[in-house]
């Protein structure tokens, strides 16, 4: 071996070395930190799924859907979310303002706009006045658009907060920040947050169910998904028709007995793998084969609207129990509520009204006002309302001013319409005020945080407690911010 074949050799064996210090798990520390965060989770999966996760045919109900204690008793113990996705118009639904009809066509005070961003349109636009005229409704004499006729009739049931505020001003990311806290991806939805906490009482369904009508969300799954918990916490959209998740029948060949046997060996496989690696996923995925078995007896049960009532059919406008439709939605989200499912959303994105503001408003509520009323009526009846809770608003509200032609309102984050109903809060309340223009809260303004922390409350947790460790820290719905807005809670 001459001089410059050692010289070689010896490079070689250095570059060998260094390599498997820098890129063997990112070198020797990487090696460190590997284990001791898997230590870290393995200890942390342990409290947090509370012992052993049982996937057998028993019934028993154990791991990390098990119901559990909140930090204090709640008002209520079960959530439906309407969203309203693409944001309804407050100024033609919620929030009257006959000083913006008086100024209809004039520009709007200069002062006002500044430091102000919208979406799309020259903020300097011209002022459009309210398309429908209001009226008092109930004993309490909220005053509600003409347009809403059937939420009218519940307006001593409900809370009404004018002063909504969040911090995007396009859909996607203020549907994320309206749903997860955060207008980034990658965070746990309110619905996964309230399944971590409380777990779920419904044996042969999943905790968190999603109802999509219309089209789809501009968020997307983020907006149900369970970001960095485990994903047994994720909601699980159901199909507007027919099964509400394909591959529930069993292939040819394969009878109950069977499939039974094949998914007990399969979880103690997988129970195995638990125990020793401690990785959460390996639950999410025990919970996933035994919820798809029961499934193929409760989904067909749930969906066949055959067994309500026709003046059941008729209070929540269904015609057609077959036909997909957010009527339809709310009618199964109380059959979900009533067989223990904790989190049921509602997503209906028809509201981006930047044209047609008149006839869309119109449409749109001709859609959605009588069965969003027909839920909180016959949970009322049911005596569910008590202890359930329920929540109707999009991801922000629409401008004072015009946007294309004259008949469109373009996106607003400063002050928009939503409201709730159930046990816990005050009834036939309206929270806040906006100016004259419905531009900005002048008393009791609420951001998405206030919300979110109120909702938690309200199903018994401190929301700066609730939490889950993530990369390094404890992560919350509502991050660093939030305050309970108490003024709406009885």
């Amino acid at each position: 071996m001459n001089h410059s074949d050692s010289v070689f050799e010896a490079a070689a064996k250095v570059l060998r070395r260094r390599w498997f210090m820098r890129d063997c798990s990112v070198g020797l520390a990487g090696l460190a930190a590997t284990e001791l965060l898997r230590g870290e989770q393995m200890a942390h999966s342990a409290s947090f799924f509370g012992g052993e996760f049982s996937g057998d045919s028993t019934g028993e109900k154990s791991g990390p859907l098990a119901p559990k204690p909140p930090h204090f008793p709640g008002k209520v113990k079960r959530v439906v979310y309407m969203f309203q996705a693409g944001a309804p118009s407050q100024l033609e639904l919620y929030d009257p303002k006959p000083e913006l009809a008086k100024r209809n066509g004039q520009l709007p005070p200069a002062e006002l706009l500044k430091g102000y961003r919208a979406a799309f349109i020259n903020p300097n636009s011209a002022l459009l006045g309210p398309k429908f005229t209001f009226a008092p409704k109930g004993q309490c004499g909220m005053e509600l658009s003409e347009v809403l006729p059937q939420i009218g009739e519940i307006a001593d049931d409900i809370v009404l907060i004018r002063t909504m505020q969040t911090d995007a001003v396009n859909h996607a990311p203020a549907q994320m920040m309206m749903n997860t806290g955060s207008q980034q991806f990658g965070r746990p939805s309110l619905g996964s947050w309230s399944l971590y906490g409380l777990g779920s009482e419904a044996s042969d369904l999943p905790g968190f169910v999603v109802l999509t009508s219309a089209k789809g969300t501009s968020g997307g799954a983020s907006n149900y998904g369970s970001g960095f918990l485990p994903t047994t916490y994720a909601g699980i959209p159901f199909r507007s028709t027919g099964d509400p998740m394909l591959y529930l029948s069993n292939p040819k060949g394969v009878d109950g007995q069977t499939q039974r046997e094949s998914i007990d060996t399969i979880s103690k496989l997988n129970q195995l793998a638990l125990e020793q690696i401690g990785d959460p996923e390996i639950a999410s995925r025990i919970q996933s084969y035994e919820l798809a078995y029961k499934l193929q007896t409760s989904a067909p049960e749930l969906m066949d609207l055959g067994t309500e009532s026709k003046e059941t059919l008729e209070l929540y406008g269904v015609k057609d129990p077959k036909e997909a439709s957010f009527a339809r939605n709310c009618l199964l989200a109380r059959r979900l509520l009533q067989r223990g499912v904790r989190f049921v959303q509602l997503f209906h994105e028809v509201w981006d009204q930047h044209g047609d503001l008149t006839n869309g408003v119109r449409n749109n509520a001709g859609a959605t006002d009588r069965p969003s009323a027909a839920l909180v009526k016959d949970l009322k009846r049911l005596g569910m309302l008590e202890d359930t809770l329920v929540i109707w608003g999009g991801e922000f509200g629409r401008t004072p001013m015009v946007q294309g032609g004259n008949d469109g309102r373009d996106h607003h984050n400063r002050s928009y319409s939503v409201w709730m109903a159930g046990g816990g809060l005050k009834k036939g309340l309206v929270w806040g005020k906006t100016d004259e223009l419905g531009f900005n809260p002048i008393e009791n303004p609420v951001h998405v945080h206030d919300l979110n922390a109120t909702i938690l409350h309200l199903l018994g947790f401190d929301h700066t407690r609730l939490t889950f460790r993530f990369q390094g820290r404890d992560y919350r719905l509502t991050d660093v911010h939030g305050n309970l807005i108490q003024g709406v809670l009885a």
